[in-house]
């Protein structure tokens, strides 16, 4: 595989739950910039009515990501006016998960731990995973493929980054990072006092952020890393399809389905 599986930080049971919040704030911002839901509906769209699936079970969802905003816009297409979305996470941000189970009956957010490799079949619907997938080393990453295979459910993977250039140009992306940080920081909602404090006057969001940005991108599966995944999985009653969806930022993505 080219993908290398280097650590990132918000990975680390050790690290601040509140400082992974912080930073999950920071990608629902980039997701915006980079128009990451409207660039995935239309193919969970497809998914969702090629499977007749109804319910989205998104996995490593951190402070809620895109899904939000893509089951907005699913839910305005005909036939999927009924769609509904779960929010999970290993390490749930209950601030967000308040504010979704609180105000939406159409969205909502599990406050308990789910491990994306312990998703049985007794959790029906779609299952996506946004940007997340590559913190899965290849063991957890096939698991998480079987799991769909073996309970029929379809899956849904989506990556910002396509992994396309050599792995030591991507560390270039370190101290472009940082100081984006200091910009992207501006548009994070809600803001906090510990966003603020961490980023402008002791700068250690920044740092992990940029470290954590940069690794991403040695870690994501390319799509000949994905049939190296996929190798044995391929059946007639379980079908894969896997490319690239060119936007603001070239994106990869993994689809699976059931045959009906």
């Amino acid at each position: 595989m080219k993908r290398i599986h280097l650590f990132e930080f918000e990975d680390f049971n050790w690290f601040p739950h509140w400082i992974r919040l912080r930073m999950t704030r920071l990608i629902n911002v980039m997701h915006k910039l980079v128009g990451t839901s409207q660039e995935i509906t239309e193919p969970i769209a497809r998914v969702l009515k090629e499977t007749g699936a109804t319910e989205i079970v998104d996995l490593c969802s951190g402070s809620g990501g895109p899904m939000p905003e893509v089951l907005e816009m699913i839910r305005k297409k005909p036939g999927l006016e009924n769609t509904h979305l779960t929010l999970t996470d290993l390490y749930p941000d209950v601030e967000s998960a308040k504010k979704f189970n609180n105000s939406s009956d159409k969205i909502k957010y599990l406050t308990k731990p789910v491990d994306a490799t312990q998703v049985g079949a007794e959790v029906p619907g779609l299952r996506t995973m946004v940007s997340s997938f590559h913190h899965m080393n290849p063991t957890a990453a096939r698991k998480i493929l079987e799991s769909a295979q073996q309970s029929r459910q379809p899956i849904a993977l989506f990556e910002i980054s396509d992994n396309a250039f050599p792995v030591f140009i991507w560390w270039i992306a370190f101290p472009i990072n940082i100081i984006s940080c200091f910009f992207v920081t501006l548009l994070v909602r809600p803001m906090s006092w510990q966003q603020v404090v961490f980023t402008y006057l002791i700068p250690i969001i920044p740092l992990f952020f940029a470290w954590d940005g940069a690794v991403s991108n040695a870690r994501t599966y390319t799509l000949t890393d994905m049939d190296l995944l996929l190798k044995g999985l391929e059946t007639k009653d379980y079908t894969w399809e896997k490319g690239t969806i060119k936007g603001k930022t070239k994106k990869l993505y993994l689809l699976g389905m059931p045959a009906k």
